[in-house]
């Protein structure tokens, strides 16, 4: 199994890119940046996909939500 990725390093992709991602273009970004079966962490899990991932910084309100999708100003970035 590859390294784990932190959380953190796909907050910085989505707000260096300062980008709107419909979840699924999110998840297809991250394959693309990262790869298809990368795993990730964050202070408070491990060994996620990029679905948890992205449905963990939803839950903890880390996205910015609008009809177009989720984006990341970098003032969210912790």
């Amino acid at each position: 199994m590859s390294e784990s990725i932190h959380g953190h390093q796909v907050m910085e992709m989505m707000a260096t890119s300062e980008k709107t991602y419909t979840k699924l273009a999110l998840k297809a970004e991250i394959a693309t940046k990262f790869g298809e079966d990368a795993r990730f962490h964050t202070c408070m899990g491990s060994d996620l996909t990029a679905d948890d991932l992205i449905e963990f910084l939803s839950s903890k309100g880390k996205f910015v939500e609008s009809e177009e999708g989720v984006s990341m100003p970098e003032e969210h970035l912790c």
